[in-house]
């Protein structure tokens, strides 16, 4: 009797060490933005970020440029290829084929100018420009410049990863972390890669979310095409999602049932 009773603890001890090393992750493991000092001494710490808000224009971006005549109703049309109306502007698609291509020596080809150079100009120094130019030819126009191309990508242990379309100004590794629902239980949130196309080919960083001084990082601001990969931790080829409760007590069960058994055909000898 004594033996069973000790195989029946075994099992029990089986059963929650299981779920507990399987089914959990320290919660320090997923906490973001985390700073000693401030939990101590119960203060806020601002933290600068010297950023540049306004991206530079690279040769393959595109930019979404509408013009409007005050005067001239065939001047829009000239200006706007043609006259396409918004009413067929409704998609990315439609915008994309609307838009001017940055060519690999940083011009467009707009109507009436011609080439005009916008490398390394952000959006609203571009549209100054095109305004200057524009003045040589027609008078009264007003200009709407977009960048039309402004996706970023998101990969690894996040809950909805893929490629991401941005209707604003600026965006932030949190908020894009939050736009892909948020990372899953075995991100490793300390090892957050970056991978930015620069002029002389692709940078990678290293980013650690897990701490407060991510905000004052040159790299806390995104950039259009910037990747986002989160890795996931060591243990989770160990580890599950969702525990499968079921498939180790069915293993749990045999193994007592074969011991029982073997132990009742032992006692019979």
């Amino acid at each position: 009797m004594k033996q069973y009773f000790n195989l029946n603890k075994l099992c029990l001890f089986a059963i929650i060490g299981a779920f507990v090393f399987s089914s959990c992750v320290p919660q320090k493991k997923m906490l973001l933005l985390k700073e000693m000092e401030m939990a101590a001494e119960n203060k806020s710490i601002d933290y600068q970020n010297e950023r540049t808000l306004n991206y530079k224009i690279q040769p393959g971006d595109n930019l979404f440029i509408r013009a409007t005549s005050i005067i001239d109703e065939k001047t829009s049309l000239l200006l706007n290829g043609g006259g396409a109306s918004s009413n067929y502007l409704n998609s990315d698609a439609s915008i994309y084929l609307n838009s001017y291509t940055v060519n690999k020596e940083g011009y467009i080809d707009y109507p009436l100018t011609g080439l005009v150079e916008v490398r390394n100009l952000t959006v609203e120094q571009v549209k100054e420009r095109l305004q200057n130019e524009l003045s040589k030819y027609v008078k009264e126009v007003a200009l709407m410049v977009k960048l039309s191309n402004f996706d970023i990508t998101i990969i690894g242990e996040v809950h909805r990863p893929g490629k991401y379309k941005i209707y604003q100004s600026e965006i932030n590794l949190i908020e894009a972390i939050a736009m892909a629902s948020n990372f899953t239980n075995f991100a490793k949130t300390e090892s957050v890669k970056l991978v930015r196309h620069t002029d002389n080919g692709n940078e990678i960083v290293t980013l650690d979310l897990g701490k407060a001084d991510i905000l004052s990082s040159p790299y806390y601001y995104l950039k259009p095409n910037d990747i986002i990969y989160v890795e996931p931790l060591k243990f989770k080829q160990w580890g599950f999602s969702s525990f499968p409760y079921s498939t180790v007590l069915s293993v749990l069960s045999l193994g007592v049932t074969m011991v029982t058994l073997y132990l009742n055909m032992k006692n019979n000898y």
